[in-house]
């Protein structure tokens, strides 16, 4: 359903915007001087019109919301951080939609140690979760970049990703229950903290990645885990990058699958950090063209980790597989190390204009998809500048262009759907995917029309004429 497609009610739409403001009260209107920031996606290639921008405070004045929105058929784009970067949380540039942020609900609910629990509301800013863990001694694994300021409600609308998903899964993994307020207003409770529960559908897996389309989540039974009390990390430089999978079965065979994180990145990569972010500097001996960031974690104390991970480096330099590798001996060490990794986006911005893609591949099919993607955009347009990195060790790779040194950054990215679409065909010929972990939203709807089965489409557009008969809640993002 294209948001421009929308059916209203001949209703008097003012008066539905007085009533909504009667519910949430002052502390739930932001100013029209102050919405610009909710109304920008992260890249700035969506800013959008609302008629209004709300921040319910409870989850009955976004019930009551809802419900007032649906009499008067207005659309609801609904919000966490704004973190996303499809243009799944901003609301079209007609102006005639409700932008509905979630920020203030924001109040840890419940902890339960023992069954490993942790009951949040969908504000909840994603750091604020871990502490919160933390606390009680447990850990909330979900973690990225943006998670001092993406909210949870919106990572789990999102089915996040992030740099654990090797050992713990996707944020659809760490979930046990939902609350959700559905189109028409009505709260549909499934809270759930059981691990096994058998009786009928899983209603709220519909809910986890729909990015708002089906409804609006507005609280989270989340699971947790003991705190890994030993971590080791490692900066490895690869003999080239077909040794990356072949070193991650390594790893997870010799360290009893304690890996958490095996992140790739190209020496290109490591050149752009280095070159624009202060203070960062090349652990390894020389510069090398294929690396990877792998750390363990586990619940040994002491140095029983490290003392794993340096065996396992050594046997893989002795199988040709590495060629050098810097260990963390300190928290402060590790911290740089990881800087590197995190820091590659901000850095890839000084380099002017790119296109992003998302993809995800089979583990085993990383290096060749690199390769051929890398092959076919340089054919394209020589001078392109690769720079892929990313979650090799669940096959999601970051395979972002940069414009070549000297273009018009405009007439580059004019060029994006043409290259999405070479990038796109490739991982789908290897069984990969063109949204990994960032959605699909408003950026990639069409190209998930273009690639995904017919079928796929009819069974995604009837469950949303199902639960969102009007069409209000998100139009126009994913279908």
């Amino acid at each position: 359903m294209a948001g421009s497609n929308l059916t209203r009610a001949k209703i008097d739409s003012g008066d539905t915007l007085r009533r909504i403001r009667e519910v949430v009260g002052a502390k739930g209107i932001v100013p029209e001087a102050e919405t610009a920031p909710y109304l920008a996606d992260q890249r700035g290639l969506y800013v959008g019109k609302a008629a209004l921008v709300v921040r319910p405070g409870s989850v009955a004045e976004v019930a009551e919301v809802v419900r007032l929105c649906a009499a008067a058929r207005l659309a609801i784009v609904p919000q966490g951080g704004n973190t996303g970067l499809v243009g799944a949380s901003v609301p079209f540039e007609r102006g005639d939609e409700i932008l509905l942020n979630l920020g203030r609900l924001n109040r840890v609910r419940e902890i339960d140690a023992l069954n490993d629990t942790l009951t949040v509301e969908a504000g909840c800013i994603l750091a604020e979760v871990q502490k919160a863990a933390a606390d009680a001694d447990r850990l909330f694994p979900l973690t990225m970049a943006s998670e001092g300021s993406c909210q949870i409600g919106g990572a789990l609308s999102t089915n996040a990703g992030g740099t654990a998903v090797l050992r713990y899964g996707t944020a659809r993994d760490l979930v046990l229950g939902l609350e959700v307020v559905l189109a028409d207003g009505r709260v549909l409770d499934l809270l759930s903290r059981l691990r096994k529960d058998n009786t009928g559908y899983d209603l709220k897996q519909l809910f986890l990645g729909a990015e708002g389309t089906l409804g609006i989540i507005t609280a989270a039974v989340l699971k947790l885990f003991p705190r890994p009390r030993g971590v080791a990390t490692a900066l490895v430089a690869l003999r080239d990058l077909a040794a990356a999978p072949e070193l991650l079965a390594r790893a997870r065979a010799a360290s009893g699958d304690a890996v958490v994180a095996f992140e790739l990145m190209s020496g290109f990569c490591l050149d752009l950090v280095l070159r624009h972010v202060p203070g960062t500097a090349n652990p390894l001996s020389r510069r090398f063209d294929q690396l990877v960031l792998l750390e363990l974690a586990g619940a040994e104390a002491g140095g029983g980790l490290s003392e794993r991970l340096e065996r396992l480096l050594a046997q893989a330099l002795e199988a040709g597989l590495i060629r050098d590798a810097a260990v963390a001996a300190s928290e402060a060490q590790r911290a740089s190390l990881w800087r590197l990794r995190e820091s590659l986006p901000e850095a890839q911005k000084h380099e002017g204009a790119s296109i992003k893609h998302d993809i995800a591949v089979p583990v085993s099919a990383v290096p060749a998809f690199i390769d051929e993607a890398s092959r076919r955009v340089a054919a394209e347009l020589p001078g392109i500048r690769v720079v892929a990195f990313g979650h090799a060790g669940d096959g999601n790779i970051h395979f972002n262009l940069s414009q070549p040194e000297g273009a018009d950054g405009a007439a580059f990215l004019a060029q994006w759907g043409r290259f999405n679409r070479i990038v796109h065909d490739i991982a789908l010929s290897f069984g990969g995917t063109i949204s990994a972990e960032h959605g699909i939203g408003r950026l990639k709807r069409e190209e998930l029309v273009r690639t995904a089965a017919p079928l796929e489409i009819e069974v995604m557009r009837r469950l949303k004429a199902a639960l969102d008969p009007l069409g209000i809640l998100n139009p126009g993002k994913v279908i």
